[in-house]
């Protein structure tokens, strides 16, 4: 079954797929303009639509993820939005991202760093693929190049985050405690940066 859902204002296609093998109901983002539930064959288009509402937020993130994630020859991600290569006159990808966190990330550790008393004793930046940031045994921070491509309350997180690691290095309840103050909603931050890798 297949039929059209309202969603903000987007107008999507719902694929309905239902088989009696199927126990659990299954909802899955195909792409920016297609949803489809998988579900047992008593699941009907009323039970579809009242899922739809209920999992409206997940839907939109989803539905975000993919529309980063499809970018065009020309385009790439500043900041969380995408943008033409030409407008920026950009050749080197990586280059330019590198230029653009030194100089979005120090106002960032400074503003932070005095707020939380704790200070670097210095600041670096690579492309990682899978570290965002760190912090080494003598105090010194490490960035990826690649947060440029993310929202900038992802790279402030990111920045309070590592600072916290100066007084605390680990994960403990007193780290988590420290980077609440300091961004008391890291979670969801933290849920919004994962949805969009």
């Amino acid at each position: 079954m297949e039929f059209q859902h309202n969603l903000d204002s987007l107008v999507l296609t719902v694929k309905l797929v239902n088989k009696k093998s199927i126990k659990h109901c299954y909802l899955r983002v195909i792409n920016n303009n297609e949803i489809q539930i998988r579900a047992n064959i008593y699941f009907t288009k009323e039970d579809a639509k009242d899922l739809l509402k209920r999992k409206k937020q997940w839907l939109l993130k989803g539905l975000e993820k993919i529309s980063l994630n499809k970018l065009e020859n020309d385009e790439f991600l500043f900041f969380g939005k995408t943008q033409k290569l030409i407008d920026y006159k950009i050749t080197n990808i990586d280059k330019f991202y590198r230029i653009k966190i030194e100089e979005i990330i120090p106002p960032l550790v400074e503003k932070y760093s005095k707020q939380m008393k704790l200070y670097p004793t210095s600041i670096k930046y690579r492309k990682n693929k899978r570290t965002w940031g760190s912090c080494n045994y003598k105090n010194g921070l490490n960035f990826n190049t690649q947060l440029c491509k993310f929202p900038i309350k992802i790279a402030e997180y990111v920045v309070i985050h590592e600072l916290a690691h100066i007084k605390h290095k680990n994960h403990s309840k007193k780290f988590w405690d420290l980077v609440e103050v300091y961004c008391p909603d890291y979670k969801q931050r933290e849920a919004l940066f994962k949805s969009l890798l």
